[in-house]
């Protein structure tokens, strides 16, 4: 029973989730707070909403470097448009359908030429942003909605709790994305292509189509991530999605979705985000620097990718 509970990595997050606490609170005042952990919590949604599309990329067996671009262009560009006068829900429409037009375009590529979506995200990633720059000319402007701001506050409350509605919402995304994974066809097809390509072709899953699909979505959740951060720090900027780079990523890993396809889920990803923002709480709460943190955070990950990495992939398996 012991071995079958430690082999579900999610588990094991969230394990880690409870023992960083314990040792933040032991070794920090303050740390256990209210104020601490519903800021805690406010920033491991944001992580958690913008490594979503992740999780599902490489549940599929790729990766998505552009996440980060995707979020400076939503941050900038939604901000931009409320800000010159557009009503808010115009205004995240455009922002989510050209983000997921720009996703798909990424997928399709990636899958139709046969390339690897390393360099094709890194490559549309990289061309979103310059057009970002330029339409700018590097001076964003523009602010997010008072419900937004509401939305995402530290001082947000929902009645009586003392949190905002990022929260409850990360929460019900948490339990929708269960749902897709787990009982729907799109969920079966993405778990069937990152297990065995040859297999789910012959089970009539289309790579292709997939691989638009799921690209779209995390250029969705990303764009929406964008969004939110407007709220939460008060203005824009192209360069706002920079430390997600690294940050989903290791929340993916740290949460268990296997580097190879075909293994993985959400939930594992939300307890990876509250570690990751754990840690670099207790980190910066002993007087480390950001260097240093970086550092140990990055350490971390390469621990985890030489355990994870030498599983064999689940079509071995069979």
């Amino acid at each position: 029973m012991t071995t079958a509970l430690f082999s579900n990595r999610a588990v094991i997050a969230f394990i880690g989730v409870i023992i960083v606490f314990l040792l933040g609170t032991i070794l920090i005042p303050g740390f256990g707070s209210v104020f601490s952990v519903r800021a805690m919590l406010i920033l491991a949604s944001l992580l958690a909403i913008a490594a979503l599309g992740q999780t599902l990329v490489m549940i599929l067996g790729g990766i998505d470097l552009s996440i980060p671009f995707i979020i400076g262009f939503a941050n900038v560009v939604f901000a931009s448009l409320y800000g010159s006068g557009m009503p808010a829900l115009p205004a995240f429409l455009i922002v989510i359908a050209c983000a997921a037009a720009i996703g798909a375009l990424s997928g399709a590529l990636s899958a139709g030429l046969s390339i690897h979506p390393l360099i094709v995200t890194l490559g549309v990633g990289t061309v979103v942003q310059a057009a970002v720059q330029l339409w700018t000319r590097g001076l964003p402007t523009g602010s997010a909605p008072p419900f937004i701001n509401d939305f995402v506050s530290l001082g947000g409350t929902i009645g009586p709790l003392p949190f905002p509605w990022l929260i409850p919402f990360t929460l019900a995304l948490t339990l929708g994305c269960v749902f897709v994974l787990h009982r729907t066809v799109y969920g079966r097809r993405l778990y069937a292509l990152g297990s065995n390509l040859k297999a789910a072709e012959l089970a009539l899953v289309r790579p292709v189509a997939m691989w638009t699909t799921t690209f779209a979505l995390s250029a969705v959740f990303a764009a929406l991530a964008g969004i939110l951060l407007v709220g939460f720090t008060g203005s824009s900027s192209a360069t706002v999605g920079t430390p997600y780079l690294f940050q989903t990523v290791s929340a993916v890993v740290i949460g268990g979705t296997a580097l190879i396809g075909g293994r993985g889920g959400f939930v594992g990803t939300v307890a990876g985000a509250i570690v990751l923002v754990e840690l670099r709480t207790l980190l910066i709460g002993l007087g480390l620097s950001e260097a240093l943190v970086q550092s140990a955070l990055g350490l971390l990950i390469l621990l985890l990718v030489a355990a994870y990495g030498r599983d064999q992939h689940i079509r071995n398996l069979i």
